[in-house]
């Protein structure tokens, strides 16, 4: 594997951290068998990751190429890069290897499949959408009976396609704080309803060494309980904001440490009756940094703050109140516990991330927010879908869960990722369509109408990054 920007931790307890970095080797070929923890910096500050397990264990198979190209799990979800990876990233080991890293491989890679570049340019312009957003190729093909059919596809890249299969772009999701998954992949090919979600991992696993890293055979039962497991421990989250110091200075619960310890079932504070106590929905999803609500004046100074724009910026997060309206999955679905929502509702972010203190939904909930349009991902081959039956039409850069399902009423729906750690893992939604957070802030606040004043989207990122 390519070189990487190594932080090691000497200290990192109290109001300060003391790290050492050097320039050495990704932790795979860090020539130790475990870490207590690895913290990594950003342009926000320093993401930390720990395990449950007391140590994380860098000869785990996860690091180890088990296919036929040289990938190992880590290929697509470096520590360094919240778990995923980015541009800035990808551009590195391009340069670095002259194009030869693991991470440049033409079955999934490239912009299509099985491309064979003679030059260098030739290489950064197949594999544009990889180096640029930081997009994996998936080929799926149309489930059978599917309600829809591909009428046509207009691709800026000329790739072979058919009738039968759809070539769409994601960013590989975060394999750090899965114990908190509800639903795996983007589309929730890899849930089952039957299956726990250690199986699910474990099946996805082997799914990415059989497809990502082309592997002739399937992983061997041990090789997919240790890597489930390894996941399993981890848990990562912002440490360290340039601005505000610790982020969990002065009582707050920034950071992984706080992040084990919360609590996590299915259901969890459902916003639609699905919890299995009977607890009510409670908007107030992240509590994170309510310390720091209120400061002293006698402490006034920009660390301050700093602090306190994250606190509103949560606060935001929790109690802005504006309508939903045209969400496919939410309004106007009538839900499998007989719960029937309108058109349109009044309601706050964490109807959607309702995860206390993780963000992602705690049902398996793919929704519909208009992010595969083609004018919000361009750069993507828009497919035209047509419902055979009733004649209807849809343009779209990913149909999303209708590819597993085949249902006409999945297209375009997929679950949100969870939160913690977004500083570190840039370009942000499932097509790397919102560079920056602040790009994240503009388009909800576009969609929902949500009328933001600047200091409230200053403050919302500044809460997001510190998550």
């Amino acid at each position: 594997m390519t070189n990487a920007r190594f932080i090691g931790v000497c200290a990192l307890v109290g109001a300060a951290a003391a790290v050492l970095t050097f320039s050495g080797p990704r932790p795979s070929d860090a020539g130790q068998s475990e870490s207590r923890q690895l913290v990594f910096a950003n342009a926000s500050g320093l993401l930390r990751t720990i395990s449950t397990t007391g140590t994380i264990d860098l000869s785990n198979p996860f690091f180890e190429s088990l296919g036929s190209n040289g990938r190992s799990c880590a290929s697509c979800h470096t520590p360094s890069e919240g778990w995923s990876i980015t541009p800035e990233g990808v551009q590195a080991r391009f340069l670095e290897s002259d194009g030869a890293d693991a991470v440049f491989r033409n079955n999934d890679g490239s912009n299509c499949e099985g491309v064979e570049p003679s030059s260098l340019q030739e290489q950064r312009d197949a594999y544009s959408l990889l180096l640029t957003r930081g997009l994996i190729r998936v080929g799926l093909d149309l489930p059978a009976g599917a309600e829809f059919l591909i009428d046509s596809v207009s691709d800026p890249y000329q790739c072979t396609w058919s009738t039968s299969q759809i070539s769409v772009y994601r960013r590989p999701l975060p394999s750090t704080n899965v114990r908190f998954l509800s639903a795996v992949m983007w589309d929730g090919r890899e849930s089952s309803v039957e299956s726990a979600i250690d199986d699910d991992l474990g099946h996805q696993a082997n799914s990415a060494t059989r497809g990502h890293a082309a592997a002739f055979s399937d992983i061997t039962p041990d090789q997919a309980r240790r890597i489930v497991a390894f996941q399993r421990g981890l848990i990562t989250a912002q440490a360290y904001d340039n601005q505000a110091g610790m982020l969990n200075a002065d009582q707050a619960e920034g950071g992984p440490a706080a992040l084990s310890q919360q609590q996590f079932f299915i259901g969890i504070n459902d916003p639609i009756g699905f919890n299995p106590t009977g607890a009510p929905f409670s908007p107030v999803v992240f509590r994170v940094f309510e310390t720091w609500n209120s400061m002293p004046t006698a402490q006034r100074g920009p660390v301050v703050e700093a602090r306190q724009a994250i606190a509103r910026g949560q606060e935001i997060f929790n109690t802005r109140q504006f309508i939903l309206s045209g969400v496919g999955g939410l309004n106007g679905e009538t839900f499998s516990n007989g719960v029937s929502l309108p058109g349109s509702f009044t309601g706050t972010c964490t109807v959607c991330h309702d995860s206390p203190n993780v963000g992602n939904h705690s049902v398996k909930a793919p929704l519909d927010i208009g992010l595969s349009a083609a004018d919000v991902a361009p750069y993507l081959p828009v497919y035209t879908l047509r419902n055979p039956i009733t004649g209807d039409i849809v343009q779209t850069t990913d149909p999303g869960r209708a590819l597993i399902t085949g249902r006409w009423r999945d297209i375009n729906r997929f679950k949100g990722p969870i939160l913690r750690g977004l500083a570190a893992r840039a370009p942000y939604f499932h097509n790397g369509s919102a560079t920056t957070l602040a790009e994240v802030v503009d388009f909800y606040d576009t969609r929902f109408d949500i009328r933001l004043t600047a200091r409230e989207k200053a403050d919302l990122v500044a809460f997001l990054r510190s998550l």
